[in-house]
């Protein structure tokens, strides 16, 4: 283990010792014009990948406006958001970049909805990312 280490400092000795080498960049005009169109798309896109919890799904409306007011009083810091998907109606809380992250809030969560589990959502605005649970 020693000799790897004193090997690895005696190489990176022998590196900085080397001048410096004046490197010249040479791209492609497509590959520019190919950057420059991702970077426009990234900088249109409004939302991004990331993790909800699906609290409740159901086909009365009623319903998932009690659910969601009691959900409110229970959870106020844990952002709640629904879609309507015919004929369900579907409750979501939190929005998460990665799934271990909405782990976190589906174990909470579990306690008073048992039915709870993990959805991708492909619509979450980055200013939801933000917030921590």
């Amino acid at each position: 283990m020693l000799r790897a280490i004193v090997l690895l400092l005696c190489i990176m000795g022998c590196a900085m010792a080397l001048p410096a080498q004046n490197i010249q960049l040479r791209e492609e005009p497509q590959i520019s014009q190919m950057m420059e169109r991702f970077a426009a798309i990234n900088k249109a896109t409004a939302t991004v990948n990331g993790w909800r919890v699906q609290v409740l799904a159901t086909p009365d409306r009623q319903q998932l406006e009690r659910t969601r007011q009691i959900f409110q009083y229970k959870y106020p810091n844990i952002p709640t958001d629904w879609k309507h998907a015919n004929p369900w109606y579907k409750l979501y809380a939190g929005a998460f970049s990665t799934k271990l992250e909405a782990i976190r809030l589906q174990y909470l969560l579990r306690r008073d909805y048992p039915s709870a589990y993990l959805v991708r959502d492909n619509t979450v605005r980055p200013a939801e990312l933000i917030g921590i649970y």
